[in-house]
């Protein structure tokens, strides 16, 4: 009686967990096409990486990676000395991007939110890295034209800014990377 009554509980409890569990990895690539834009998790390549590091050459303070995935990039620039932060919609890959950083020792220098981008401000950032999609773009360049300080550089991955013109240039195909200095001044 009492042992079947466990089994019971314990595979109730199993298939719940599973179903919590898959919920929690497809709801947040389900949410964000109920908000206009759905951004696939795309991991960033090797070659990417390198093109980003080499747009941030001579660079230093703090970086944000917007829709920061697996943490990658804010871990490469946590080892270059930045203070690197990464916002990611996908609670699942900030846990692994905390895990990752902790293991690479670079968990002090890193900070990883579980956020929406549309709703958090980039103004205290001098150094912005973005993997957007292109239906996104015209929306985050604006956001960021009004957020943004002088002197902050912008790196785009795989897509640019439809109304900047790049400053520097790196990578082809899929790798190609943007960087963009901003430099209006407000007010």
């Amino acid at each position: 009686g009492s042992f079947k009554k466990r089994w019971g509980l314990l595979v109730t409890a199993g298939v719940g967990g599973t179903l919590v569990a898959l919920y929690a990895v497809v709801t947040p690539f389900v949410i964000p096409a109920l908000r206009k834009v759905c951004l696939p998790f795309v991991p960033a390549t090797s070659t990417q990486i390198q093109n980003v590091l080499k747009m941030l050459e001579n660079r230093s303070g703090s970086l944000v990676d917007i829709g920061s995935g697996d943490g990658r990039i804010v871990i490469a620039a946590a080892k270059r000395g930045f203070k690197a932060a990464g916002y990611e919609l996908n609670p699942w890959l900030v846990w692994y991007s905390r895990y990752c950083a902790w293991r690479d020792g670079v968990y002090q220098n890193t900070k990883f939110y579980i956020s929406d981008l549309w709703k958090v401000s980039f103004s205290h950032y001098t150094n912005v890295v973005v993997f957007g999609v292109p239906q996104m773009m015209p929306q985050l360049e604006k956001k960021l034209e009004e957020e943004l300080e002088c002197n902050t550089r912008v790196v785009a991955c795989r897509f640019p800014f439809p109304g900047w013109i790049p400053d520097h240039t790196t990578g082809e195909g899929i790798d190609t990377v943007w960087a963009y200095d901003i430099k209006h001044s407000r007010g």
